[in-house]
């Protein structure tokens, strides 16, 4: 009996080993990023991958019966990634027992269509509020403490400062992992995991919570200090600066080193945001190591801290969540406002690459994703609201309706464009030869790029009725295939002319275009545009109307005196 006892433990024991070994190889060839010559990529099956997103309405996942005509849509849409919300709510919704039908719903509506995904965890929060954690954190305000205003009223939001909270959140979040390693772990479909979304506290500055008043008199806690002091030449200018003015200080309490202003408080919010993040992203990659992100909701113009989320990732406070959160991989902008080149730039370090999850679709849309995967070498990029019409809020405010909306025409051509030239575009982004000159609107009349030995001057030029519009938002990608030549890929209505500052020949002048249409995955040569389509070879005109049909323009250049 004994000995068949150990036969049978010994047996156990082996496939408890072969269980491990197949785990930790899932986990090794599972998506992950890797930094390659100039950029830091997606990495998918050995291969980089970039990500032509669209995001799903908040609540559109929680259904299988509403998602099963949209997953076709999606695709006949050129996505190659949905973003999709999975909710606390739904995987737990009595204390302690799972159910993981709906993401296994998910997952075999994107395999159906052959999509990727990035999942986004609605935990704790979601745009600051707790709306979509279970039945039984909400009604329990003993156990899971709710953010207090300074007259001591409760709000619909959790206290980042609840320990219980927390490691409720954390549970679940590992469960999910776990959950999703046995059902994917070979097949891939799950790309990337976002955190939380859009964290923050308002209409205040802070949390004023009694855990929240007692972290705030102590000391700022040893691991950002020493962040602060060994990244001190790197550090965002508004974090340096308010640490600075107060003394520069290697220790001392919230207000002693950062000084008594709102924007101490966003800065101990993030902290403490932060921290709670941490936990719960450890505990998803201690099950599945897939990349993990959080993402932030920005300010608006001349916006203090309460009036927007305080404590969410803020270009501000990048460096906060850089050391309170070491174990995500990267912080994302949802870019909703103007001035996307500055919002995005801000994002884009070499310690965090760019991915956009929320965004404005659209000719807007368009121009930005050129300019994200051109310019800033993005992993991804992604319009919010692609599966239908709907109210985008960024704090408690709506900046109106969805980004995309469905059978979004200019992100369906854009990415129409892009996906037959993702390799190159990839290949481009570790090598160089790749950029993006971008006119956003407003007071700009004329924008102006490099692409090699040569500089592109823009201007905008009229529609299919010859109007000019002076504010859309315009965009053309270069990627350079040889000395002198370069695929363009345009959004918007443009027209494109070539100087050169650079020793030689002073004088550029077009040797040839000829538009390269994508179908079915090949390539074909049209039009060579040399007469009035080109002003007689003076300029490369772009059409917002010809993205439609997968066009793309193979521009050779030349120098004469």
């Amino acid at each position: 009996m004994s000995s068949l006892f150990s036969v049978t433990r010994i047996i156990l024991a082996g496939i408890a080993l072969l269980v491990g070994t197949v785990a930790q190889a899932q986990s090794t060839d599972a998506p992950h990023l890797e930094r390659r010559g100039k950029a830091t990529q997606l990495i998918v099956d050995g291969k980089p991958f970039l990500v032509l997103g669209g995001e799903l309405h908040n609540s559109s996942s929680s259904d299988l019966a509403y998602m099963a005509p949209i997953w076709p849509r999606l695709k006949s849409m050129n996505l190659n990634t949905v973003l999709a919300p999975v909710a606390w709510e739904t995987i737990e919704p009595q204390e302690g027992r799972f159910d993981f039908s709906n993401v296994d719903g998910l997952l075999r509506g994107a395999r159906a269509q052959n999509l990727r995904l990035v999942l986004l965890w609605f935990g704790a929060w979601k745009n600051t509020y707790s709306s979509y954690v279970p039945a039984w954190v909400k009604r329990d305000q003993t156990r899971f403490a709710r953010a207090q205003t300074s007259d001591g009223r409760g709000t619909e939001r959790l206290s980042p400062f609840s320990r219980t909270t927390r490691d409720a959140d954390a549970r679940a979040f590992g469960k999910l992992m776990r959950h999703l390693r046995a059902v994917d772990g070979a097949q891939h479909t799950v790309l990337m995991v976002q955190v939380e979304n859009e964290v923050g506290v308002i209409p205040e500055s802070r949390d004023h919570s009694a855990a929240a008043g007692a972290a705030l008199a102590a000391a700022v806690p040893e691991p950002l200090l020493r962040y602060l002091a060994a990244n001190r030449s790197t550090l965002h200018p508004t974090l340096r600066t308010a640490w600075e003015t107060a003394g520069a200080r290697t220790a001392g309490t919230w207000r002693e080193v950062f000084g008594d202003q709102s924007m101490t408080d966003s800065l101990f919010m993030s902290w403490a945001y932060a921290t709670f993040i941490e936990g719960v992203t450890a505990a998803g990659k201690a099950e599945y190591r897939l990349p993990m992100f959080t993402n932030a909701a920005l300010i608006r113009p001349n916006y203090e801290p309460g009036q927007y989320n305080s404590g969410g990732p803020l270009p501000f406070a990048i460096d906060v969540y850089k050391a309170g959160a070491p174990s995500l991989d990267f912080l994302a902008p949802d870019i909703y406002f103007e001035d996307y080149a500055s919002w995005a730039s801000q994002y884009t370090r070499p310690d965090n690459p760019l991915f956009v999850p929320e965004a404005r679709g659209g000719p807007v849309g368009a121009a930005n994703a050129l300019y994200s995967f051109g310019t800033l070498g993005a992993v991804g990029f992604s319009p919010f609201g692609i599966d239908g019409e709907g109210v985008v809020l960024q704090g408690d405010a709506s900046i109106g309706l969805s980004a995309a909306g469905e059978g979004d025409p200019a992100m369906t051509a854009l990415y129409g464009q892009l996906a037959p030239l993702a390799p190159m575009i990839l290949q481009k982004q570790v090598e160089g030869g790749l950029t993006t000159v971008l006119m956003e609107g407003g007071a700009q009349r004329a924008g102006r790029g490099r692409i090699g030995d040569y500089v592109v001057n823009m201007t905008r030029a009229g529609g299919a009725k010859g109007d000019v519009d002076q504010t859309s938002r315009v965009a053309a990608m270069f990627l350079q295939t040889a000395p002198d030549e370069f695929l363009v890929v345009g959004s918007g209505d443009a027209q494109l002319s070539f100087t050169t500052d650079r020793p030689g020949l002073p004088i550029v002048g077009i040797e040839s275009i000829d538009e390269q249409i994508f179908r079915g995955g090949q390539s074909v040569t049209g039009r060579r545009l040399n007469g009035d389509e080109t002003g007689q070879g003076q300029s490369l005109r772009l059409f917002s109307k010809d993205s439609g049909d997968g066009k793309v323009y193979r521009l050779r250049l030349y120098r004469y005196r």
